[in-house]
């Protein structure tokens, strides 16, 4: 268990996890959380990020920073994508270890997992099939660092434990029309469809690819369960084992939303991999479920999208 006064490093602090984990670890009543900005410290530089940690002495870490993005960013920007995420996570797990960091939670994502995987996926699936092209190095480099923690359990006896979650969405996200991923790109054309007078939107490619979701909030919770559970595995999917093709998000969050726009599908444009559900049960096994339905994330989201406009 950490207490409530034991040193917790939050790296990655203003992303949309990072800063969802801040919220939560303050609600909880967790005193010493450490952070620093981009500014104050480049998690790329590994002296710098072996000083930092060396000099606030971390009982526990929560790795939520990384470089991410959606098809377009992942394709466009492969170099940089795995070269950071590398950097980044090499630099804070190695770090942990040479500083008697015993726990820590990386965190992950649903696609290090095979591009035709069975359904829906197993953590032992991992490494079992190709990967999907188009986020191929982001992939990589994440699944690099799930086996940095493993080797490092076997060998130095830690206990870091990385946290899969499927697409995760909520207040904080990226709305980037060039950069973002699926949900937040879906709420920001719907956003200025309406506020154009447009009768469309557009879709890319079938609009038949199918996702799973999950609220920051969730996914954070999920973070601090496990930051206080002895664990026996390296590595946990963290979601809701619900999905949806593309197209049904966008109809949905125009019925919530009231809304109405016509969908058109640009084909030219690829759709990923095809279907992407986590089997959650070792989650459930250890006690943890998500609980926020996606009605009511949508809500919180799209008001918190608003706020920002504005």
């Amino acid at each position: 268990m950490i207490s409530k006064n034991d040193p917790i490093y939050v790296a990655g602090h203003t992303g949309l996890v990072g800063s969802a984990v801040l919220r939560k670890l303050k609600n909880y009543g967790y005193t010493r959380i450490i952070t620093a900005s981009r500014k104050e410290l480049d998690l790329t530089d590994q002296k710098k990020t072996f000083y930092f940690l060396k000099k606030q002495k971390p009982k526990f870490i929560f790795i939520c920073a990384a470089k991410v993005g959606g098809i377009l960013a992942n394709n466009n920007f492969k170099a940089d994508f795995i070269f950071e995420n590398l950097q980044i996570q090499n630099n804070l797990i190695h770090g942990a270890y040479l500083n008697k960091v015993k726990k820590l939670i990386f965190l992950g994502s649903s696609c290090v997992y095979p591009k035709y995987c069975k359904q829906p996926i197993k953590e032992e699936y991992l490494l079992s099939g190709k990967l999907e092209a188009t986020n191929e190095p982001y992939a990589i480099a994440k699944i690099a660092g799930i086996k940095l923690c493993e080797s490092y359990n076997y060998q130095y006896k830690t206990s870091y434990l990385c946290l899969m979650p499927t697409n995760t969405y909520g207040p904080g996200d990226n709305y980037n029309l060039k950069t973002s991923h699926f949900l937040p790109a879906l709420i920001k054309k719907i956003y200025l469809a309406k506020k154009k007078k447009k009768k469309t939107i557009s879709l890319w490619g079938s609009g038949k690819a199918k996702r799973e979701l999950i609220y920051v909030d969730d996914l954070a919770d999920a973070c601090i369960f496990f930051m206080n559970k002895k664990i026996n595995h390296s590595l946990i999917n963290i979601g809701t084992g619900i999905d949806y093709s593309i197209k049904e998000y966008a109809n949905s969050i125009m019925r919530i939303l009231k809304i109405s726009l016509k969908i058109v599908l640009d084909k030219s444009k690829p759709d990923g991999t095809p279907k992407k559900i986590l089997d959650i049960s070792l989650a459930q096994k250890y006690g943890w479920n998500a609980t926020t339905d996606f009605k009511n994330g949508i809500i919180k989201t799209y008001s918190n999208f608003l706020k920002n406009q504005k």
